[in-house]
């Protein structure tokens, strides 16, 4: 069998080559086409600068960064595309191959990954599979989205290695070859600001199935399931009592046999995740016994920002869920939260549908505070809404830091203030990590203040 350098020199050889995209990803793949391969030409195409000497780039690796670093792309025959960047034209109108680590990746190893995707939960699924394998004694590795490009991981892989891979929409777009064991967990309004509709969304999902093969395995959210018959093995999961292949209901995993999820013991709080488990149990039971998975999911400890409980300062608890970016998550974390007081909502405006979430806080007795654009338009929302009793709970600070200290002085003490944001954080936070940290903070410092 050839090796994963022997396949990437194969593959790059006597090709002109383009990086797009020097973070995390980008420098990984320049790693491996420097270990491995000797294409004809080797380009780094970046909007921001990129510093030749700090990372170590000889004088031939042209270096393509600025405003108009993708102008250049048809001078190439490959273009590895990081996922963090969007094409500025279809990849139907370039002449160019886009391609990308995972592409490659799944080339080489799809019958041992595990591909999970979603709009939300994919991070918590792929960690807890990778948690249970790994305890279990299965030689296992987790890469993708969550953090760790796969090319990071190619030098260790053996024929019995199984991979957990999360997928986002960006690493699926473009993706002709799917795993043999492919998790489409939900989908809801995101990204809409770069596909437009949610049509465009869904299909750059699908790749995580489309090109499956007779006998690989496809658990898929029955909300979601493909009504076109397929060749391979495909199983619906529901979070509801349903018809679906596997469903979850009062803490029981209802499949060929059911399984009561010990929920005194786990950690993973709030009903949403029994419906993570409810997965995880379905995939790692392919590879090990049902004991084992108890054990190892009694061990889990959740991922931060995800329904993260911080601190009880000022006798308020407090809990950081700033990964949450969409209606159906900030519904969940308000109903997770053990005697919900009050809840953050607000964030970068994508334009997505506020109205389920307006209409879920309208019969559901919490404070609520808005910030940021789009809490702005949800506070609006709100105001001009007849359906909405006692609007003296809703409240607007202009952003996080007005918002907690709001939330300190209206929470009744002995209950919990979530951060649940249902939008993006970009343009106000690098990321839902750094908003989160600095959530943290704004409750640590509330120890120190009056």
């Amino acid at each position: 069998m050839m090796s994963f350098g022997e396949y990437l020199k194969t593959y790059t050889e006597n090709k002109t080559v383009c990086i797009l995209g020097f973070g995390r990803e980008g420098k990984s793949t320049y790693k491996m086409l420097q270990k491995y391969c000797s294409p004809k030409a080797v380009a780094i195409a970046d909007l921001n600068p990129v510093d030749r000497k700090a990372n170590e780039l000889p004088e031939n690796v042209e270096l393509i960064c600025g405003k108009d670093y993708q102008d250049c792309l048809d001078r190439f025959d490959m273009v590895f595309k990081s996922p963090g960047i969007v094409l500025e034209k279809p990849a139907s109108e370039l002449k160019c191959m886009i391609t990308c680590e995972t592409q490659v990746f799944f080339e080489c190893f799809r019958e041992q990954i595990i591909g999970i995707t979603g709009t939300k939960g994919k991070s918590t699924v792929t960690s807890l599979i990778y948690h249970v394998l790994s305890e279990s004694g299965v030689d296992c590795r987790i890469a993708g989205n969550i953090g760790i490009p796969v090319f990071d991981i190619a030098d260790d892989m053996k024929e019995e290695t199984i991979v957990v891979c999360e997928l986002s929409c960006h690493q699926l777009e473009y993706m002709t070859v799917s795993p043999k064991y492919a998790v489409f967990l939900n989908l809801y309004e995101e990204h809409l600001d770069h596909y437009g509709t949610m049509e465009n969304y869904y299909n750059a999902k699908k790749n995580i199935y489309l090109h499956q093969q007779e006998n690989d395995v496809l658990l898929i959210n029955s909300d979601i399931a493909p009504g076109e018959p397929i060749s391979w093995n495909t199983y619906t999961i529901s979070d509801k009592d349903c018809d679906a292949d596997v469903y979850v209901s009062n803490g029981t995993v209802h499949c060929v046999e059911p399984y009561v999820i010990p929920t005194d013991k786990v950690k993973l709080l709030g009903v949403h995740n029994h419906y993570n488990i409810a997965v995880a149990y379905y995939i790692t039971t392919l590879f090990i016994r049902e004991e084992d998975f108890t054990k190892a999911l009694c061990t889990f400890s959740p991922l931060a920002h995800r329904l993260e409980y911080v601190d009880t300062v000022r006798g308020i608890r407090w809990y950081d869920d700033s990964i949450s970016t969409a209606c159906a998550t900030a519904i969940s974390a308000v109903q997770s939260v053990p005697d919900a007081g009050t809840v953050l909502i607000g964030g970068m405006d994508r334009g997505i549908d506020y109205a389920p979430l307006v209409d879920f806080l309208a019969g559901f007795d919490i404070r609520v505070i808005c910030m940021e654009a789009s809490g702005k338009r949800v506070y609006d929302m709100i105001l001009a809404s007849d359906g909405f009793k006692k609007k003296e709970r809703v409240h607007y600070a202009d952003h996080l830091e007005g918002a907690v200290k709001l939330a300190a002085d209206i929470t009744p003490e002995g209950m919990s203030c979530v951060m649940s944001p249902a939008a993006a954080s970009y343009g106000i936070f690098k990321n839902f990590e750094e908003r989160g940290d600095a959530f943290k903070k704004l409750v640590a410092e509330l120890r120190t203040k009056n």
